[in-house]
């Protein structure tokens, strides 16, 4: 019986994500058979792990130093095998910036952007509006600030007290349009789901809270956008050198019938509302086998 580490919580700005991602694959990974046990990291993570003394890492941080490469890096030092993405893909896959030059290269189409700081967002438009403003390393939705057309200038808010999403930014084009995802499960793209919410964006209580989205699976595009999806999902899967789950966001303008991937998550999330568990259930396939699967995909290099 092999035994399984469920690595989750940590202290990004995710933590109560990967919390919950933790808790529902550590209960599937009993459920399935496994020698399961959680480890809520702290960052005496070597210690914790040698003391759990695992065959194989599940891996639930969301965020920085959970999805970035360095945690990956930790568990490559250790010589345990791991689920999800490895160190160089984790750390592109994670910039927003560097991860779209990836895709440019794979011909995927994407939105313009502008790298900026905290001051110079603020200070006049990178891009002329509408745009959005987002950290570069950051997930969940966190520190997206929408900028409209009849604003009556640059955002004050990346200035503010508040702002916690670090200095380096970018400026993106606003695409307008339909929320489309889809998850990739070795290679494999499973469905696409279109996310539909009341709030001003998709951020993270309409991502996490019950009712903030609604989820319609398969998405109701025309099957062209379908199929261009699922390819650009896999595309970017393998365009970036993930292994294991991940799962793409897209924009789809109606209008212009154009498909603008966004990023790639290579840590998704696994919680109740989580998009990925909805797919693979979708085609067949139970929280519970999906979590075994990660389990035996993991790897790393020896």
């Amino acid at each position: 019986m092999k035994r399984v580490a469920v690595v989750y919580g940590g202290w990004s700005s995710e933590r109560e994500v990967s919390v919950s991602s933790g808790t529902q694959m550590l209960r599937a990974a009993k459920a399935a058979g496994y020698d399961a046990v959680g480890i809520d990291a702290t960052r005496d993570l070597a210690r914790q792990i040698a003391e759990a003394a695992p065959d194989v890492i599940l891996n639930g941080l969301h965020g920085p130093w959970g999805e970035d490469g360095c945690v990956q890096g930790l568990f490559e030092i250790l010589d345990i095998p791991y689920s999800h993405s490895g160190v160089t893909a984790s750390a592109i896959a994670m910039d927003k910036r560097k991860s779209k030059a990836v895709y440019q290269q794979a011909g995927l189409d994407v939105a313009q952007d502008v790298a900026v700081t905290r001051e110079e967002a603020a200070r006049a438009h990178p891009l002329k509006p509408p745009y959005v403003i987002k950290p570069v390393n950051e997930g969940s939705s966190f520190g997206v600030v929408f900028v409209r057309e009849q604003n009556n200038g640059p955002s004050q808010f990346v200035l503010s007290d508040d702002w916690k999403y670090g200095d380096n930014l970018m400026a993106e084009e606003y695409i307008p349009g339909r929320e489309l995802t889809v998850a990739v499960l070795g290679d494999k793209p499973l469905a696409v789901t279109e996310i539909t919410t009341l709030r001003e964006f998709y951020d993270f209580d309409a991502k996490y809270a019950a009712g903030g989205s609604r989820h319609v699976v398969p998405a109701e595009v025309p099957e062209h956008i379908t199929q261009k999806a699922l390819e650009a999902a896999l595309k970017a899967h393998q365009a970036l050198g993930c292994r294991g789950v991940t799962r793409s966001d897209f924009r789809f303008d109606e209008d212009k019938d154009r498909l603008v991937i966004l990023e790639t998550n290579t840590q998704p999330g696994m919680t109740p509302t989580s998009l990925v568990p909805e797919q693979a259930a979708y085609t067949g396939m139970p929280f519970e086998d999906l979590v075994s699967w990660m389990i035996e995909d993991s790897s790393c290099r020896r």
